[in-house]
């Protein structure tokens, strides 16, 4: 990525120098990392037709969560809320495993809490989890080796996923008296609630092609190196989306999910499609439409 501009640096109102010192999690337009880079949680990446990419960056451990690393995640989401520019994210894991789910000591630590210090352990994944889900971009996650718990719960909360063939999945909370909770809302959504009764209930571990049987992951390919290619031709469908659009539309989806179909909500729906018929985005598309053009996010 090139050093970013003088005038990229004013519209951020810091200094070179408060830029030299900012860690990428804290805004992905930075393009050097911060000096202690290679012990970060949660890497991001962008590029200038605005596909970011979040790694989950403890390899040594399987990308397994702490409460540093969903802070972290969390920190990563959050920061792109307000990025119109933004089109895609895409969420990997570092090393080959996508996440491993808790990580074991956390776990340990746990077990000594009272109900309250976990009650409030458990919202810091709630709020992650719900950061990753308000991203106004298409977020797509990019799955190998394996999903478990609450790493299968990233898989759920974005709006697409591409699982490598033989990636293992499960849901095993039950299997440790526990249940899984805290991502179940975004898993009944992808997958439905009679797939999620079975799956959260036998706490069985199934592979990539059963996962997208169940809604999970849209997609396999072979092996990691076809990732690449998912990314080229998703990068490639959206360059001709007007981004502030895409973001629009995203939200009148989550509007419109299981909300029953009166006169308020056709009232909202027709308020938001003439909004976005004035709009600067709006009125480019369809003059370049009816020019035979492309409109001017697309060049």
């Amino acid at each position: 990525m090139a050093k970013p501009t003088d005038p990229d640096l004013n519209a951020l109102d810091v200094t070179d120098a408060e830029a030299a010192e900012m860690n990428r999690i804290n805004h992905p337009l930075v393009a050097n990392p911060a000096p202690d880079g290679d012990d970060r949680l949660a890497v991001i990446d962008s590029t200038p037709d605005g596909m970011v990419f979040i790694t989950i960056n403890r390899p040594a451990k399987k990308n397994a969560f702490d409460a540093a690393t969903i802070g972290a995640l969390r920190e990563a989401f959050e920061t792109l809320h307000g990025a119109d520019h933004v089109r895609a994210v895409f969420i990997r894991g570092a090393g080959g495993t996508f996440s491993a789910g808790a990580d074991l000591n956390w776990m340990r630590d746990a077990a000594d809490w009272s109900e309250s210090d976990n009650r409030d352990d458990a919202m810091g994944l709630a709020h992650m989890l719900k950061a990753l889900y308000d991203i106004p971009a298409l977020t797509v996650a990019l799955v190998e080796g394996a999903a478990m718990g609450g790493g299968a719960g990233i898989v759920a909360a974005c709006d697409m996923a591409v699982a490598v063939k033989g990636t293992k999945f499960a849901f095993s909370e039950v299997k440790l008296g526990l249940i899984p909770a805290t991502i179940a809302p975004y898993v009944v959504e992808a997958v439905g609630a009679r797939r999620a009764r079975a799956l959260f209930l036998t706490g069985n571990v199934f592979d990539a092609d059963y996962a997208t049987h169940v809604g999970l992951v849209d997609s396999v390919v072979p092996d990691a190196d076809a990732l690449h290619g998912f990314i080229d031709q998703i990068t490639g469908t959206l360059t001709a989306c007007a981004p502030g659009a895409m973001g629009e539309a995203k939200r009148v989806v989550h509007l419109v999910a299981n909300h029953r179909i009166d006169s308020g909500l056709m009232d909202d729906t027709a308020r938001r499609i003439a909004r976005a018929r004035v709009s600067a985005e709006g009125q480019e598309g369809v003059r370049a439409f009816l020019d035979k053009r492309k409109p001017n996010w697309a060049k």
